[in-house]
């Protein structure tokens, strides 16, 4: 499937109308998804008359079919089910569209549907109970990623050019990672939510696409990017349009790199290691400059491990769920929710006010401290996505996930710094395996650059 730059192209040119992809486009989630299980909500009826209406936008990406994650952006209308069984078995629908549904609309978009995720997107593997596993596209016993798993594995399979998610400490770089596509997760207020969706404690859920080519990436962030009244993060505003960055001169960059769990020192899988370094030498051989050298805070015992985030994550998965039954008007009870569920919401509900609050601050002062290293001199962090490759499906407990998937994407998502998973690496038995890039605040710009450069040395679009 040709991506979505070039569907735009052709229907500005005439050489096809909208409703001719957006059928092609059903036809392949009919024909795939069977075995895949990436789309749970289908709004084909929707899709077919935004393609004929002649009011649909002429945005930049009009008549381009697009999915969206079942997860934090709402549309009026339709199904909103966030992964759980509870909100399924209400048929639970949406009353109006999110600021960001708009803005994917007014960009020419037409949704298709709805793609599936881990429950409350609490895991980074795509194995809800309320709608089954996600399986990814290039070996189906092993695992799509998460949280935007179901986004990622209908990119990666194509049935669409692209697909919504979002990332809140790693959920589009590292399903990104798994299915063998372009995560970037952009910097803090970037892209607007809208008012009433703070993204989190840390405004630290970045909201964006899953896409195959950095060229798609670059001009859907040119769509969606900017403010509107009442943002709680603003960005800096970019040097010039994404898509033009593409072809900026880059200088010679300092870049580090680290290729070790710095965490909680859990292996890191050759392959993952191997990738990171071959992306390394291949920037050395562009004349670049690269050090093995990474911020000291990431050292887990320096305020970024998991066990602070771990009391900012339960507390908040307990206010969710009360969220979610005051919406509702329902109760949540046990048997409503999954047991990590509702045992990480327990957990929540036993911390004081003290030691949330003393959580917050020790994770904001390592994620104020983080781009220290780049005021230091440095360009680009280089590390493995993820620290395994994609692992099999049925993995159980916080420490067997934590050993396949890892923490290295965490991190910045409370700084708030831009970073790009890249699919430059196939294991031997055909799992695609990411490498991340991390630039300072506001440095978009420089990640797409540099992935435009990488992109045209790999050809990960020939794996397509």
């Amino acid at each position: 499937m040709i991506d979505a730059t070039a569907q735009a192209a052709m229907v500005r040119r005439g050489d096809v109308q909208p409703i001719d992809l957006v059928e092609e486009a059903i036809a392949n989630i009919e024909r795939l998804n069977p075995a895949i299980n990436a789309v749970i909500t289908k709004l084909y009826d929707k899709a077919r008359a935004q393609a004929v209406s002649p009011d649909l936008p002429d945005g930049p990406f009009r008549g381009v079919p697009l999915l969206l994650k079942d997860f934090y952006i709402e549309t009026a209308g339709d199904a909103y089910f966030m992964g759980m069984k509870y909100l399924r078995d209400l048929n639970w629908t949406s009353s109006h569209d999110t600021y960001l549904a708009r803005k994917f609309k007014d960009a020419g978009f037409i949704i298709l549907g709805k793609t599936n995720l881990p429950e409350l997107a609490g895991s980074p593997t795509t194995e809800p109970q309320a709608f089954g596993p996600t399986h990814n596209p290039w070996h189906h016993e092993h695992s799509a990623g998460g949280s935007s798993g179901g986004s990622a594995a209908a990119v990666a399979a194509g049935m669409v050019a692209v697909a919504h998610g979002n990332d809140g400490t790693g959920s589009l770089r590292i399903p990104a990672s798994c299915c063998g596509l372009v995560g970037l997760k952009p910097t803090r207020g970037r892209i607007s939510t809208g008012p009433k969706r703070s993204g989190g404690m840390f405004g630290n859920i970045s909201e964006f696409v899953l896409t195959k080519t950095v060229r798609d990436a670059a001009g859907i962030l040119d769509a969606l990017h900017g403010n509107m009244p009442g943002d709680l993060f603003l960005a800096p505003p970019p040097r010039q349009p994404f898509l033009q960055s593409l072809q900026m001169e880059i200088p010679r960059l300092r870049i580090g790199l680290l290729v070790h769990d710095p965490f909680l020192g859990f292996p890191v899988h050759d392959e993952c290691k191997s990738a990171t370094e071959n992306v390394a030498r291949q920037l050395e051989g562009m004349g670049h400059i690269v050090e093995y050298s990474y911020p000291a805070i990431l050292d887990g015992r320096n305020g970024l491990g998991p066990s602070f985030f771990g009391v900012i994550a339960a507390s908040g998965k307990a206010a969710a769920l009360d969220r979610i039954a005051t919406r509702t008007g329902m109760p949540i009870t046990e048997e409503d929710v999954e047991p990590p569920t509702w045992e990480t919401a327990q957990v929540g509900r036993s911390y004081s006010a003290v030691q949330v609050q003393a959580a917050h601050e020790v994770l904001v002062a390592g994620a104020c401290s983080l781009p220290e290293w780049w005021a230091s001199g440095f360009d680009l962090l280089i590390t493995p996505t993820m620290i395994q490759p994609p692992p099999k499906l049925g993995l159980t407990g916080a420490e067997d996930l934590t050993r396949a998937f890892g923490l290295m994407t965490m991190p910045f998502s409370f700084s708030g710094q831009p970073a790009i998973s890249l699919p430059v690496h196939w294991t031997e038995n055909g799992l695609p395996v990411g490498v991340q890039m991390v630039a300072d605040i506001g440095r978009e710009d420089l990640l797409l650059a540099v992935a435009f450069q990488l992109e045209q040395m790999y050809r990960w679009d020939e794996h397509f």
